[in-house]
């Protein structure tokens, strides 16, 4: 499977050092199968004065059978808690890759919501349902990166 991440360098070596530790899914190296979602992750660069890049990566799905690994295959009531831990900070889990929905502008409004106070779960699953989830992968081992993540180069758009 082919997976891509857009930033302003190419990323020949990705790391989980680089990372933020307050993003949806914790800290770690996020990337996507769908090149239009790196694309336009990559122009948000671009829209700065920076350089626009996708760095493109081979992965070995045999990580999916031999790593510890969390699916979201929808917005849910636990995507949705486990994107709470992990941007507040109390994230403990232990996973290897986390795969699932992406909280994007419109889902972050909803996110933003709940976190508040101003909605309920039931309501932010509600309103999240009927948005069409993005896909990112977070590699949030550095050996799972170097055992199943191979780059094979990029491009400047």
């Amino acid at each position: 499977m082919m997976l891509y991440h857009g930033s302003c360098v190419e990323v020949s070596a990705p790391d989980v050092l680089h990372s933020r530790s307050n993003v949806d899914f914790g800290k770690g190296f996020y990337v996507t199968p769908i090149y239009d979602q790196a694309k336009k992750w990559a122009e948000k660069f671009a829209r700065r004065g920076k350089p626009a890049i996708v760095s493109k990566y081979s992965f070995d799905e045999k990580a999916l059978e031999e790593c510890k690994v969390c699916v979201f295959d929808t917005y849910s009531a636990e995507w949705l808690a486990y994107i709470l831990e992990c941007r507040s900070g109390r994230d403990k889990s232990d996973y290897d890759i986390v795969i699932g929905g992406v909280a994007n502008d419109k889902v972050f409004n909803t996110v933003e919501l709940f976190f508040d106070g101003l909605i309920d779960q039931e309501e932010a699953i509600k309103r999240l349902k009927y948005e069409k989830p993005n896909l990112q992968i977070a590699f949030r081992s550095q050996s799972t990166i170097d055992r199943y993540l191979h780059f094979e180069g990029s491009e400047q758009l």
